[in-house]
């Protein structure tokens, strides 16, 4: 098999007619899909591969679905959606795929231990909305206006006909309402709402799904964000005078209390509430030693750009990179990028 290109295809932009149409096509004839989102998957990519994959395999397809980490596991504050049980670990993923589908994932390198499989399938659709998105694949869906990558999966649903039943709607809603930050980020457009609206028609609990997300977390998490805010610095100078707050948590500040990596996301939250600083920065050591570095911005200052200049990638006000040197190091590195 020849295999998919995984880079320099189209760059990112709206989406083409005929992508839709071809994508559409290409599911409809297809009798086994396999679905894969980046890793350590976030709301909009767990939720949209899940919720199209209930739709798919009520449809009569033969679906699977999985994401390339190491450890692979969930993350215990998207455990409530429904469709799990399409998920595999990694080594149980076909090798050579006949049609793959891709969420959330604006480069190869975001699939982790599954970007070879990509590289085999024999079709690959890309459903993405990130601006640093690098056009790999057969097929790009791929729409940096979009909210979310759940709008695009709602997008598919409508074109090939699928219902959108309360657990579809269930994924599809945690995807809009993570990126959009509860609908506070200014990608939060008119049709996100009116997607919503639709959403909630379907019979999901908006309650039950922010509660999930939101209110919730274990008594470890207060001591490391206690850990993680002593040491908290605010940089006034950085970013070109816009200012930076950053911090970070260390392997060690979780095994003190046994927190699961993943349930470090929220830090980032708490931290971009200084007034003074436009962008935020928090380093999260996982559990292999990288320091995974997510960035925010208020929107004076293209954070997206700066960690894709870093080896990550993201939005103009939230983005990420991974780095292998010293917190210190890293942040020098990110506020020389940002300042240049």
């Amino acid at each position: 098999m020849a295999g998919v290109p995984v880079a320099g295809g189209r760059p990112a932009g709206p989406v083409r007619e005929a992508d839709w149409r071809r994508a559409a096509e290409l599911v409809r004839g297809a009798g086994d899909v396999a679905l894969v989102c980046h890793v350590a998957p976030d709301g909009d990519a767990l939720g949209s591969m899940l919720g199209l994959g209930i739709a798919l395999r009520r449809a009569g397809k033969d679906v699977v679905a999985s994401f390339g980490d190491r450890r692979f596991a969930v993350p215990r504050l998207l455990r409530f959606l429904p469709g799990q049980d399409l998920l595999v670990p990694p080594a149980d993923y076909p090798a050579e795929p006949e049609l793959m589908i891709s969420f959330d994932v604006p480069t190869v390198d975001r699939l982790g231990l599954l970007a070879p499989n990509a590289g085999k399938a024999a079709e690959l659709i890309v459903v993405d909305h990130h601006p640093s998105n690098t056009g790999f694949g057969t097929v790009s869906l791929v729409d940096p206006g979009a909210a979310a990558t759940a709008v695009l999966v709602e997008d598919l649903l409508g074109r090939l006909e699928l219902p959108i039943d309360r657990e579809v709607a269930t994924c599809l809603y945690t995807g809009l309402v993570t990126d959009t930050g509860s609908f506070r980020h200014s990608s939060t457009t008119p049709e996100a709402h009116r997607m919503a609206a639709r959403l909630v028609g379907a019979g999901l609990r908006t309650d039950e799904i922010a509660r999930e997300l939101w209110d919730r977390s274990p008594f470890a998490y207060l001591k490391v964000l206690g850990a993680a805010l002593s040491r908290v610095v605010l940089d006034q100078g950085a970013a070109g005078g816009a200012g930076m707050v950053w911090t970070y948590v260390t392997r060690g500040d979780r095994a003190a209390h046994f927190l699961p990596y993943d349930e470090c996301e929220g830090i980032i939250d708490v931290v971009r509430r200084a007034d003074e600083p436009d962008v935020a920065v928090v380093l999260k050591e996982d559990d292999d030693g990288a320091w995974q570095v997510s960035t925010r911005s208020k929107g004076g200052v293209d954070v997206g750009r700066a960690c894709t200049l870093l080896g990550g990638g993201g939005h103009v006000r939230a983005a990420g990179f991974t780095s292998h040197e010293t917190p210190e190091r890293t942040v020098a590195r990110l506020r020389a990028t940002l300042d240049g």
